[in-house]
């Protein structure tokens, strides 16, 4: 009985090992594509950089604290799991801010497109007059 569970101890543990490893490769991932998109908003001026990087960091600090929950089910010390309540704390810091962040561009966003007026639908050229006059 002890060698069945010895067995399965392991093979929890390797399991969890794995999921950690695809959170973190999830949120690390996720973390470079958003790089690679908001360095191509920023090069072409589209004004929604600061909201996709930062909700990307946001998806990106998700999947990481989720590695960091993760790891505290396999975590035998106690230094071990105050080091990573630590690490989840900052995290869970960061991402607060960030959604903060985002709230308020969007607040922001929001009233400067109050404040714009609406633009005119398309009006089709006006038709060109002939130089002719009337007889």
């Amino acid at each position: 009985m002890a060698n069945l569970l010895a067995l399965a101890d392991g093979k929890f543990h390797l399991l969890v090992e794995w999921g950690i490893l695809v959170l973190e490769f999830f949120g690390t991932a996720v973390l470079l594509v958003t790089g690679i998109v908001s360095m191509y908003k920023w090069l072409r001026r589209r004004p929604d950089v600061r909201t996709t990087i930062s909700e990307g960091i946001l998806l990106a600090l998700a999947f990481k604290m989720g590695g960091e929950v993760l790891r505290t089910v396999i975590a035998t010390e106690t230094r071990e799991l105050v080091s990573i309540f630590a690490i989840i704390l900052l995290r869970g810091l960061v991402a607060a801010m960030i959604y903060w962040e985002i709230t308020k561009e969007a607040k922001i966003e929001a009233m400067v497109r109050e404040q714009m007026p609406a633009c005119p639908k398309a009006v089709p050229p006006c038709e060109q007059e002939s130089t002719e006059q009337p007889q």
